[in-house]
């Protein structure tokens, strides 16, 4: 009984040993085969922004547009030397974008017409180049409100003389700072020394301001025609001034009468 059984066992082992037998679902997910990975190679988008997608992004800039402002003070000035600079930086500006006008820098940049139209078309997104500071205001006071504005606009600004730095970026308003610092730093040694040349020449004796306009002789004649009832008018036809150094006149001799 026990021959037989064995031989059996015998039998039909050497009958499986031929059989193939499936795998079984563990082993097929854990062949590296049977589930192939797809890898899928995504082009490159060069510089780009991060948009609130997990798994999105977009090229900087790629909505953005380019303008430049240029400026000269005389009529015998020409921007070209500024354009060539700007495009030598790698800023390309189509012609409908660049600005360019005659004006002197003593004026504010909002009260510059050419700059003012520009401000208008400015949009979130935009850069805005230009060549010097002096380009966006009239002082450093004028420069750091322009490019503040700019900023709340959502405007980069370029400025060529500072390497071509974003004004608007961290390192941007690390040099504005500067740039303002030294500009109140000047502008408070200036009043310093004004005042000491003042406080110097009254030491001295000199008359401080204008010259009168009348001289003693003559306004103590003013008053004394004032008095005999002469009009503002005439006296000023009289002593060739205007209106405004006769009724100063007048009034000082009421505020003496008032107070006597």
């Amino acid at each position: 009984m026990v021959k037989r059984m064995s031989s059996f066992l015998h039998e039909e082992g050497n009958s499986l040993a031929g059989t193939s037998v499936p795998p079984s679902e563990t082993d097929r997910l854990r062949s590296p085969t049977a589930n192939p990975v797809h890898k899928i190679a995504l082009p490159s988008c060069g510089h780009t922004n991060f948009t609130g997608h997990p798994f999105r992004t977009i090229e900087a800039g790629s909505m953005s547009r380019t303008f430049a402002y240029l400026r000269v003070s005389t009529v015998d000035q020409t921007t070209d030397n500024q354009l060539h600079e700007i495009e030598a930086a790698g800023f390309a500006a189509q012609p409908r974008r660049i600005v360019a006008e005659t004006i002197s820098g003593s004026v504010a940049a909002k009260e510059r017409k050419g700059f003012a139209r520009l401000l208008d078309r400015l949009e979130d997104g935009d850069v805005l180049v230009v060549t010097k500071l002096d380009r966006l205001g009239r002082n450093a006071m004028d420069v750091a409100s322009t490019v503040a504005d700019l900023d709340r606009m959502g405007v980069r600004v370029h400025c060529m003389a500072l390497g071509g730095v974003d004004l608007t970026s961290s390192t941007g308003k690390l040099t504005m700072g500067v740039i303002n610092a030294v500009a109140e730093f000047e502008r408070d040694l200036l009043i310093e020394r004004t005042q000491a040349g003042l406080r110097r020449a009254r030491a001295e004796g000199k008359a401080i301001g204008r010259p009168a306009s009348l001289t003693t002789d003559e306004r103590a004649e003013v008053e004394r025609r004032l008095e005999s009832g002469e009009t503002v008018s005439a006296l000023s036809k009289a002593f060739s001034t205007s209106r405004q150094t006769i009724m100063r006149v007048r009034d000082d001799r009421r505020a003496q009468a008032e107070l006597a």
